[in-house]
């Protein structure tokens, strides 16, 4: 590789800015999630549960024993444009009051959705869904769709949860009920209201035309807006040059994270990326002031 292509020192970084815990919808405490990111080599980690920040202080505690730097973070549902978007909050005050009241009027409406899911596959005679469901529940209030993924995996009725996904929890099919989250405007205010870093989580992932894309990013950087995922577990190697000219584009600044739930079901471990592709600003020289 010439000098002329070689990224900066910056963006050679083993940054993993994007995972959950049993808090949310994750298989492995904080503490394991600490030290399995430790041992794949992770220099700066952040712990992003669903709408929920509870584990934060467990994360950063556990990446200082394990000698890493951290990050807070948390991944806030929000409706654009009839979609569900996640929005990654990084670098924020975790025991700031209005980001705590907001995540929890935003994780209220779980619970009835999930009893709306459980009917509808009651319907096409899947029993006892909801409190199969609630088994791999770490906290009642992030109660989701990959919980009862992994029950319908438990009781047979489907090999993996993706396929759990394809035939049941998808919209049109039987267990799919839509959820209306926060607004962007909400969720960016939240962050950035409490000193984070607002970023739009693997963008590829979302069902938009390009109007809605560029929509999408238009009102998230009004709202104050500043990073995207270009690295993350979901996109393809094409996916992370587009995303990276969108980045320059927008002026925003780039984020990398597996987005890691588990061992037997993420296909991207935490650590294992590649880096960050070169003439981007990395979020992290953003928020050096914000890293533990």
């Amino acid at each position: 590789m010439t000098p002329s292509t070689t990224p900066p020192a910056s963006s050679i970084l083993n940054a993993d800015l994007h995972c959950h815990s049993v808090v949310s919808d994750g298989t492995l405490t904080p503490e394991a999630l600490a030290a399995r990111a430790k041992a794949n080599g992770v220099e700066l980690w952040a712990l992003t549960d669903h709408d929920e920040i509870g584990g934060q202080h467990r994360a950063a505690a556990a990446a200082r024993a394990n000698g890493m730097k951290y990050l807070t973070g948390t991944e806030i549902s929000v409706t654009f444009a009839n979609e569900t978007v996640h929005i990654v909050g990084l670098g924020f005050d975790p025991d700031d009051a209005d980001m705590v009241q907001g995540l929890h009027k935003t994780r209220g409406g779980r619970g009835q959705r999930a009893m709306e899911m459980s009917d509808g596959l009651a319907r096409v005679g899947i029993k006892g869904a909801y409190e199969g469901a609630l088994k791999f529940v770490g906290n009642p209030e992030l109660i989701s769709r990959t919980h009862f993924a992994r029950f319908l995996v438990e009781s047979g009725v489907c090999k993996e949860t993706a396929e759990v996904f394809r035939k049941y929890l998808t919209e049109g099919k039987p267990g799919y009920v839509p959820h209306r989250w926060a607004s962007l405007h909400d969720a960016v205010k939240w962050i950035t209201s409490a000193r984070g870093m607002a970023i739009i989580a693997h963008p590829a992932r979302y069902k938009f035309t390009p109007n809605e894309e560029y929509a999408l990013f238009t009102e998230f950087k009004a709202h104050g807006g500043q990073g995207v995922e270009v690295v993350t577990g979901s996109h393809t190697a094409q996916e992370y040059v587009k995303y990276a000219e969108t980045a320059r584009e927008f002026g925003l600044a780039a984020s990398r994270g597996s987005d890691f739930h588990s061992p037997e079901e993420s296909h991207t471990d935490l650590g294992t990326l590649p880096f960050l592709p070169g003439g981007l600003t990395p979020v992290w020289e953003l928020l050096a002031d914000r890293i533990q």
